[in-house]
């Protein structure tokens, strides 16, 4: 079984996504993490050093490659994975389930300002701004989003309970 668990970024993926995987007892992989190891290096360094379009083509190569060379998986996307090029076909089609998990943008918006260093995306917005900026980032990607095969309202819920959720919905 092929899981990807796709949304916004502090919307959860990786926590959630391990604690899922743990639970099928099937593999887990952060793509963000996945193309880190590849290229020895973290994304903000792949972002400053070559630049988005490098990175999102990197990006699809790694997807692709994840998607391919593991049988069953539970795999976490970056919050932009699905919104560049063709990701989104190539997740649809090459995954059993897709789930886009769906918080509201202040609450986004409040873990974002927890973790802006790691955040190349977020990085020098301040943290009064980020709400404004969340909203039209995340209008923009809804579209893309909204494609998953499964929609998972994550607000006020456990990362227990979500797994819990997932579980039935991969039934």
């Amino acid at each position: 079984m092929k899981v990807v668990l796709i949304g916004y970024m502090a919307s959860g993926k990786s926590s959630i996504g391990r604690l899922l995987a743990n639970d099928l007892d099937i593999g887990f992989i952060d793509l963000d993490e996945y193309i880190e190891s590849e290229m020895q290096k973290s994304i903000t360094t792949i972002f400053s050093e070559k630049g988005e379009i490098f990175f999102r083509k990197l990006e699809h190569e790694m997807l692709d490659k994840v998607l391919h060379e593991n049988e069953s998986v539970v795999l976490s996307t970056g919050g932009g994975t699905p919104c560049y090029g063709e990701n989104m076909k190539t997740i649809l089609n090459n995954s059993d389930h897709s789930i886009y998990l769906q918080l509201p943008v202040l609450t986004l918006a409040n873990r974002i300002s927890n973790e802006k260093d790691q955040r190349p995306l977020v990085k020098n917005i301040e943290n009064k701004d980020l709400p404004e900026f969340v909203g039209k980032h995340l209008f923009e990607r809804r579209q893309f989003y909204a494609q998953a095969k499964h929609i998972l309202d994550c607000e006020g819920k456990t990362i227990e309970e979500l797994v819990s959720e997932l579980k039935l919905l991969l039934l």
